[in-house]
């Protein structure tokens, strides 16, 4: 097929019974290095959206989180629209095959010292076998991207796995292979204390709706503090998502949250894409939004610069 190879010849004959894995037999790579995904009637992409990291007053990108997007005909469809349509017996694969796509295409488009998050839905870890399938899976990719595990954030979503035995056994296994663990989406309904003491994560990820809705009151906004210092304290670090205006982004750094995400700082983009200019030591200023409105009942800092990537602007 012109202008696109599979991936299988690029791997070394003493693997290839791996890469005979649901997510690798999926694959197609293109001529400008990138990686695409077929699954049914679907073409499916990657975009990836940065993660800023508040240092010394200055935003810096820190990390990136691979978002699925698929296409039909030719036309986006909404992700969720395309994980309606998988039966749950094919969950397992489908999730191998993004988490595939995006650590390929990271390799291929990112910045070399960026983390990034992928998602592991903990539903389909329903016994020990399929977490030691998707570890070996997760090897043979990294080795194909050439990407270290220490750069991987493995994101489990707050929700409850058909066998916490095998959930619990596939996040020690990835531990120990240098991965970090995430818990995606804390404070929404599911959100459980005792999860974040069983998985003992490096990085929990605070729902967005969530966070917004105690950033509207003063007493919300000091309990969301609160929350955030103690799990700083045990070295566990935090991320606020879904920032879309400049007063979420002044109150997120006033918690002491480690880092955001959201549209206020970047959209995600499809891979290629522009953000290896980026860098991570030296990110090249992007301008943040500089929106003066406030929070109800919170005040934020005044007579400061507004926020930039990597600088201060002077308004």
């Amino acid at each position: 097929m012109s202008g696109r190879i599979a991936i299988h010849s690029a791997i070394s004959r003493s693997e290839e019974p791996l890469s005979r894995s649901i997510g690798l037999a999926h694959i197609i790579r293109h001529d400008d290095g990138t990686s695409s995904g077929v699954w049914g009637i679907y073409t499916l992409q990657s975009a990836f959206q940065p993660i800023f990291a508040f240092k010394e007053g200055k935003l810096s990108v820190a990390a990136f989180e691979g978002l699925i997007r698929p296409f039909r005909d030719g036309e986006p469809q909404s992700p969720m629209a395309f994980f309606s349509t998988c039966p749950a017996a094919d969950r397992l694969h489908v999730e191998a095959l993004t988490r595939t796509l995006h650590l390929l295409n990271a390799g291929a488009c990112l910045p070399q010292e960026a983390s990034i998050f992928v998602n592991f839905d903990p539903s389909v870890f329903t016994e020990r076998s399929i977490a030691d399938s998707a570890l070996r899976e997760m090897r043979l990719v990294l080795h194909e991207a050439g990407i270290d595990p220490g750069r991987v954030v493995c994101e489990v979503t707050e929700q409850r796995s058909a066998s916490q035995e095998a959930l619990h056994g596939f996040v020690a296994a990835l531990r120990a292979n240098g991965f970090r663990i995430a818990v995606d989406d804390y404070g929404s309904d599911d959100s459980d204390i005792n999860r974040i003491k069983e998985l003992k994560p490096d990085i929990i990820k605070f729902d967005a709706t969530w966070i917004t809705q105690l950033m509207e009151s003063g007493a919300g906004f000091a309990l969301l503090t609160t929350m955030v210092r103690s799990f700083e304290d045990q070295g566990i670090r935090t991320v606020f998502e879904g920032i879309e205006e400049g007063w979420q982004l002044e109150l997120a750094e006033k918690s002491g949250a480690s880092m955001v995400q959201g549209f206020v700082l970047a959209r995600p983009e499809l891979a290629p894409t522009s953000f290896r200019v980026f860098g991570i030591s030296s990110p090249d200023p992007v301008a943040a939004a500089s929106d003066a409105s406030t929070a109800p009942g919170v005040t934020p800092r005044t007579g400061r610069p507004a926020k930039a990537f990597g600088r201060r602007v002077v308004p």
